[in-house]
């Protein structure tokens, strides 16, 4: 890459890839272009593309791995593309933001990042949470010693998602653990920056054996416990977040997993998520942003991996999501 611009490629032109383009739109001029987009249907991508300032479009994302005018590609496709798609934008010598789940087992993320190092690309997970700056102050707050040492990690995200088609079909990779029950594993393996010593699971499934919800505890070696609720059967409820510590806490009062503020031993910590030139589909979508230009800062220094959602915290959250779903009795035709 020659310019300071980050010339994106967009897979997928669903509700998912019109927040993060959406989200873009927040960042300073000249920072991001979208030029490309693929998708299944080429009026589709068309139309994405007028939207977002895009002037090609492709009905093929092979076509769009061969153009020379991309840098980076956003994967924003439903989960059983996500291996396959890295794989080829990675060949074709593109750095890749790939929504998560990255892929849907340990063996497949393993090619990815593999892959990704021998090909010397950027490679990241879009676990858009760790790019928040209230989740940068929560690590620089426990790296403070200010909560002492953590006990317990909390989190719970309810929302009533089970009859979505791409949630309930195990033939799309479905189950709710891969959508938002992975957002509690993620923040539980932030804190601890560690794998759990022990893994314990209960849940419910569909006739299609996919999780509709469930709940995981995880222990640590040094004592330390998280408690990790999430379900897609029930109504909306508040998705909140503790880190309890020997001395302090940090209360996450909602959304935890895209905050707005954050309750911090000092007071109330917030950040912007602000609202795209087009409408959002999901909540605090405007915080998309933040990911984009961890990808984009990652790319201009050189790096291959964000600080942020490294190739190690991908692993280890794949790592507990393989283990919850196995404890579950949730198979996959790819496990």
């Amino acid at each position: 890459m020659t310019t300071k611009c980050l010339r994106w490629g967009i897979c997928g032109a669903g509700k998912i890839s019109n927040d993060f383009c959406s989200a873009m739109t927040t960042l300073p001029d000249g920072e991001h272009k979208v030029v490309a987009v693929a998708a299944r249907k080429l009026e589709s991508a068309k139309e994405f593309g007028d939207k977002f300032g895009s002037e090609v479009a492709y009905d093929s994302y092979e076509a769009l791995s061969k153009d020379p005018n991309v840098d980076i590609v956003y994967i924003g496709t439903i989960n059983i593309n996500h291996m396959e798609l890295s794989l080829m934008m990675l060949n074709a010598g593109k750095h890749v933001l790939c929504e998560k789940p990255m892929a849907l087992n340990m063996k497949q993320a393993k090619s990815v990042l593999q892959l990704a190092k021998q090909k010397n690309l950027f490679f990241m997970e879009a676990t858009w949470s760790r790019c928040f700056p209230i989740y940068e102050k929560i690590k620089a707050e426990i790296a403070s010693g200010s909560l002492g040492d953590v006990e317990l990690v909390t989190a719970k995200f309810s929302i009533p998602i089970k009859d979505v088609e791409r949630i309930k079909e195990k033939a799309l990779g479905g189950g709710c653990m891969m959508d938002i029950g992975m957002y509690t594993v993620q923040l539980a393996c932030m804190v601890y920056d560690e794998m759990p010593v022990k893994i314990t699971v209960d849940g419910v499934l569909n006739d299609q054996g996919m999780d509709e919800g469930g709940c995981v505890i995880l222990k640590y070696k040094g004592g330390g416990m998280a408690n990790l609720t999430y379900s897609g059967r029930t109504c909306v409820t508040q998705c909140s977040a503790s880190i309890n510590g020997t001395k302090a806490n940090i209360e996450i009062p909602d959304h935890f997993w895209c905050p707005e503020k954050a309750t911090f031993p000092s007071g109330v910590v917030t950040n912007e998520v602000p609202e795209g030139r087009h409408p959002f589909n999901f909540i605090n979508s405007g915080g998309m942003r933040y990911e984009a230009d961890h990808a984009r800062k990652a790319i201009l220094e050189g790096k291959k991996e964000c600080e942020a959602m490294s190739h190690r915290h991908s692993e280890m959250v794949m790592t507990i999501t393989d283990e919850v779903r196995k404890q579950l009795g949730v198979v996959y035709d790819v496990d």
